[in-house]
């Protein structure tokens, strides 16, 4: 209730830009379903959606463009189709991410001993 409650505080001044970060996390099928109506509404009329989130499918369900991060830093960004012709692979955005980000090690990464 209270992700609803935030929801609907967030959408009642009309806003031009609204930023989400993982919008459908708590939410029961049902209601997930009408968030994704809610901001494919939202962006049908003008409003820019900025949302982060590691559900991958949401994503590629409900986003125009779409950017991958890793390590704080945007390697590729596109629609659906043009990451996924970056990426050579004929899958959805789940094998998209995996083969874009695959073989990138993180900084961190690098100075941890290979088991």
């Amino acid at each position: 209730m209270k992700q609803r409650l935030v929801m609907c505080a967030s959408l009642l001044h009309r806003p031009r830009v609204l930023i989400v970060d993982e919008p459908m996390v708590g939410l029961d099928p049902k209601a997930a379903r009408l968030v994704k109506g809610i901001f494919k509404e939202q962006a049908g009329n003008g409003t820019t959606i900025f949302m982060s989130t590691h559900s991958l499918e949401v994503a590629q369900e409900i986003c125009e463009e779409i950017a991958i991060i890793q390590a704080g830093q945007i390697i590729a960004k596109g629609t659906s189709e043009a990451l996924r012709r970056k990426a050579g692979v004929d899958g959805n955005l789940e094998h998209t991410f995996l083969k874009l980000t695959e073989g990138k090690r993180l900084a961190h990464e690098k100075s941890l001993p290979a088991h």
